[in-house]
């Protein structure tokens, strides 16, 4: 399964000549090189994390592709598949279950809303805006928020050291300085080899074989 980071939290996998496309929103560009699109997967409705335009394209590129979010993310598109932590559902050679359920509270003021992580193929997992860890699951490769809002680096490291993953990668990063997010990758980087996994460094465009 071939993993490709786009620009803040958008994320492209791609097994047996099939594509799995997560979470493309406003901070990130339009996305080419669309083939063999089985599904789309949008954790939660804020637009860092989905916007119209983007899934405007692609259900034009590939008509008829199954869109999976939460309810809040049904209420404010057409035609998306609900799911909820403990579903799983498969989309061509992607099978993808669900956890967590809540998104990390950005403030008192502000509502807290339905989140997702995905666990795809029982080997790589992204947790939208949550810290949430499948249980039981040997994480191949993590995709760790990085930066946001609601995020401070001990707690994003607290989830790294709880996840115990093989690899992982730095992403929802557009909210940093390239000072800040060199600074994060480091702290990321040395949870990650607590448990003798490898700390990957990616760019918008950049691919990892797993």
């Amino acid at each position: 399964m071939r993993i490709t980071k786009h620009e803040h939290a958008c994320l492209r996998l791609e097994s047996d000549g099939k594509q799995l496309i997560i979470d493309p929103g406003s901070f990130t560009l339009p996305l080419s090189a669309l083939h063999g699109l089985a599904a789309v997967v949008i954790t939660h409705e804020h637009p860092d994390h989905w916007t119209p335009e983007h899934l405007e394209r692609l259900r034009r590129d590939a008509p008829g592709v199954p869109v999976y979010g939460t309810a809040g993310v049904a209420a404010a598109a057409a035609d998306v598949t609900v799911v909820s932590p403990g579903d799983t559902v498969t989309a061509g050679p992607f099978t993808m279950t669900f956890h967590g359920g809540r998104h990390s509270v950005i403030h008192s003021s502000i509502p807290v809303i339905d989140n997702v992580g995905v666990l795809v193929n029982d080997a790589f997992y992204y947790p939208g805006d949550s810290y949430a860890v499948p249980k039981h699951t040997e994480i191949d490769m993590l995709a760790a928020p990085i930066g946001a809002p609601w995020l401070k680096i001990g707690d994003a490291m607290d989830f790294v050291l709880a996840a115990g993953p093989r690899h992982a990668f730095g992403t929802h990063d557009m909210t940093l300085s390239r000072s800040g997010l060199e600074m994060h990758r480091a702290r990321l980087a040395w949870a990650t080899a607590q448990h003798g996994g490898e700390f990957l460094t990616l760019e918008p465009g950049d691919s990892y074989e797993m």
